[in-house]
């Protein structure tokens, strides 16, 4: 069983406090959750909906067809109508309605109980307002859908997204200073990380600058002083601070660097979703030099990733990026499991003399052909302790059949359609998802061998992973074998299956 809901309506109307306490009604009730968001660029207007997807199994991801609609204006209707399922209720009033209003109502229509909202608002501000509305839809609202109820609940159970996942990942790491500029999706991280500079035991400081420039630069002067920095950003930010990721690399400065992707070029959709930004994950800045790209999947990997790139960049010195996207960023899911955290120790323990030119071991700037070669054979040789340092962690993962002569590769925020998708459709497959880009697994090559149909899923128009994948391996994937999406929104598991089906075939 697994039921979608959208809850749609004009910005400002407050479609995410309403998915909000439904979800966390459902959690508490013991349903598995995920819910997505999808919005424009205005503060005011428009239309914005989020997706709610849950079941009694864990969900990952969404569905393309609708259950419930709740319209908080008439436009959400028309937008969503030709996605309803045969039955589906449109949940809609003749006369304007509060946001809680329609939260009570969507209560007893999946017969929750009124008491786990009650709860949930307050935590809210108007408590006195919200409950009056909530509790006149919930009695106004005569339907109860008669869902299956869980036998367990899932009260150890947190809803969360990328975003937290990254805060909690950076905090957990020992992190001290992060700087940012506002850029959606990695902004709410700032906001994240600010909130929890307010608790006792916070160690912590965000500081907000004025450019993309300023923030790479004071990541990089509070990590040559020693301390834990890291800073966050999208596409367009991070071409910003590019010569500051060169300058890391050169001097072998420890930084740590959020790019939550989001479509370009330039503004292109700014508050939609692709994993168009791998390319310049691994190739941006001048010259040459080592970094650590890494791409979590879900909330719980966020964590244990943000913390592996606080070790590796602490390790060897240099520039880790952490890539993810909207979709990653800002759907919440169920994360049941506690992260494995690794101690970190600090590489910067004394003053030492950093430098930006080709430069000797006391820092001096130097031109001559001999220690230049030097250099780049010493840092050569430090990435080849990288990549033999990372065979420690898992690289990637291998989810379905794994004796499948079928292989699915994805990375990032695919992961949660894909799973889905394999499960939904019954199919005999596995998933190799990648988690380390840079370094490059070399097993991976191992599992294409393997394999009779290699498929690959992802977010962008050029297949980027693809092309990595050749470059590292050798194995080409056939255009036809390549399911991309690159209209700024993630895939839906039943659509996804589908296509998988009819490609293995």
């Amino acid at each position: 069983m697994r039921f979608n809901i959208v809850i749609g309506g004009k910005a400002g109307q407050g479609p995410n406090v309403v998915t909000e306490v439904v979800s966390q009604g459902l959690i508490s009730s013991g349903y598995h959750a995920f819910y997505s968001r999808e919005y424009e660029s205005l503060i005011r207007g428009g239309h914005n909906y989020n997706l709610l997807t849950f079941s009694l199994l864990p969900v990952r991801s969404n569905q393309s067809k609708i259950d419930i609609l709740v319209c908080l204006d008439d436009n959400t209707e028309k937008v969503h109508k030709s996605n309803l399922k045969k039955g589906a209720i449109i949940l809609k009033y003749k006369e304007p309605k509060e946001n809680m209003h329609y939260a009570g109502a969507l209560y007893k229509l999946l017969g929750l109980d009124f008491r786990l909202l009650e709860n949930q608002l307050r935590k809210l501000k108007n408590f006195d307002e919200n409950i009056r509305e909530a509790r006149k839809g919930f009695n106004d609202e005569t339907r109860n859908l008669g869902i299956e109820k869980p036998q367990n609940s899932n009260t150890g159970f947190k809803l969360l997204n990328g975003n937290h996942g990254i805060s909690e990942g950076a905090v957990k790491s020992g992190l001290q200073y992060y700087y940012s500029y506002p850029m959606t999706p990695a902004t709410p991280v700032m906001m994240m990380l600010g909130e929890m500079t307010l608790e006792k035991d916070a160690k912590h400081k965000v500081i907000e600058l004025e450019s993309e420039i300023a923030v790479m630069i004071a990541t990089l002067g509070s990590s040559l002083m020693g301390a834990r920095a890291m800073c966050g950003t999208s596409g367009g930010g991070f071409d910003l601070m590019t010569e500051g990721l060169s300058m890391a690399g050169q001097a072998e400065i420890p930084a740590v660097i959020y790019l939550s992707s989001r479509p370009g070029p330039s503004t292109g959709l700014a508050t939609y979703s692709s994993q168009a930004d791998l390319d310049l994950a691994l190739y941006s800045g001048h010259g040459e030099f080592n970094r650590v790209v890494i791409a979590p999947g879900d909330p719980l990997e966020s964590v244990e990733l943000t913390n592996q790139g606080f070790y590796f960049s602490q390790k060897f010195r240099a520039p880790v990026i952490l890539l993810g996207d909207k979709n990653l960023a800002e759907s919440k899911s169920v994360v049941e499991m506690k992260p494995k955290i690794l101690e970190i120790q600090n590489s910067i323990t004394n003053l030492e003399r950093f430098n930006s030119y080709e430069h000797n071991e006391e820092g001096i700037a130097i031109e001559d052909a001999e220690t230049t070669k030097k250099n780049f054979e010493r840092r050569m040789k430090i990435g080849k302790e990288i990549a033999k340092e990372a065979q420690k962690f898992e690289m990637f993962k291998i989810h379905g059949n794994k004796n499948s002569k079928n292989l699915i590769i994805g990375w990032g925020s695919t992961k949660g359609a894909i799973l889905d998708a394999i499960h939904e459709g019954n199919m005999d497959t596995k998933f190799l998802q990648i988690l380390y880009l840079e370094p490059f697994s070399e097993k991976i090559a191992g599992e294409l061998k393997k394999a009779d149909k290699v498929l690959i899923v992802e977010n962008n128009a050029i297949a980027q992973l693809a092309k990595l994948i050749a470059m590292k391996t050798g194995f080409i994937i056939e255009d036809k074998n390549k399911i991309l999406r690159y209209d700024g929104r993630g895939f839906f598991s039943d659509e996804l299956a589908e296509e998988i089906k009819k490609r293995i075939k």
